[in-house]
């Protein structure tokens, strides 16, 4: 059962193309439709996200990637980003599984995999063998999205769910309920090194009051699921980006509601990785 119906996501949107909401998402209901009929009053998540740094490894040296995935380990990154890209749904290419396998061998890191590829279902078996521990694929690349959202799941890893910079806030409302994570991608995808893109602000912010508003958690889980004890130990929903963030950037997407920072050349490219991770948690305190 989806946690919204299509005329919730119809509603919302309709609300944001007129401009009438002006107050987060005060137009949306805050008892979704159930199975049942109304559901109970669903109280407001209020605390923030914990940050979570994931340097992006494409920017590293890719002759060493071992050694690239063991520095950020030693510098205090809390996530390993892996872009993968098929020179299709993006015109790059980067590495497949057989790297990520090597790259799982040499760190203990989460490896958060971005595969940037069309018909991501394919690929899914092959990343959880090679040792993703999250596996994010974008919207825009399937027909299939709640069926590759619900594979992944059934291969006991964290599912993700990319959105490129022109894509309508409106569609993230289906899959809420559905992934573990969801990524705002503040450039368009395909290189590295691009520059911030900040209209992907008010969409970050639209996410972030949407699951405040309806009490979702990590893993698409509401409060109205939880027991008080697991309600508790359970942080909000994690919302990533990706894409031109450093220390000033960073700040903004952390108060529009991010709180997942993929980094690169920022990181990658700063004279003392360490003070760089240090930087960005400083900047968003």
């Amino acid at each position: 059962m989806s946690l919204f119906s299509e005329t919730d996501v119809y509603h919302v949107a309709d609300r944001m193309r007129r401009g009438t909401m002006t107050d987060g998402i005060s137009g949306v209901d805050p008892e979704p439709r159930s199975e049942q009929g109304v559901g109970s009053k669903i109280p407001l998540v209020t605390e923030r996200a914990p940050i979570k740094i994931a340097p992006s490894i494409l920017a590293g040296d890719f002759g060493h990637l071992a050694d690239e995935a063991k520095r950020v380990e030693d510098a205090g990154a809390d996530y390993l980003h892996v872009d993968v890209m098929d020179g299709h749904f993006v015109p790059n290419i980067t590495i497949g599984p057989q790297a990520v396998a090597a790259i799982n061998r040499s760190t203990s890191m989460f490896l958060d995999v971005h595969i940037m590829v069309y018909n991501p279902f394919d690929y899914v078996e092959r990343f959880v063998e090679a040792g993703a521990d999250m596996l994010t694929f974008h919207f825009e690349a399937t027909e299939d999205v709640e069926d590759t959202l619900n594979f992944i799941r059934r291969c006991n890893i964290k599912a993700g769910l990319a959105f490129n910079p022109g894509t309508s806030s409106s569609m993230v409302l289906k899959y809420l309920d559905k992934c573990d994570m969801m990524l705002f991608m503040t450039v368009n995808p395909g290189f590295g090194g691009q520059a911030f893109m900040p209209e992907v602000l008010e969409k970050i912010r639209f996410t972030r009051d949407v699951c405040n508003k309806l009490g979702i958690r990590q893993g698409g889980k509401t409060v109205t699921e939880l027991s008080p004890a697991e309600d508790k130990a359970l942080p909000p929903f994690d919302i990533q980006v990706d894409g031109g963030i450093n220390e000033e950037t960073a700040k903004q997407c952390v108060e529009a509601g991010a709180n997942v920072l993929v980094a690169g050349s920022s990181i990658y490219e700063a004279p003392d990785m360490t003070d760089a991770i240090r930087g960005l948690r400083s900047a968003v305190k």
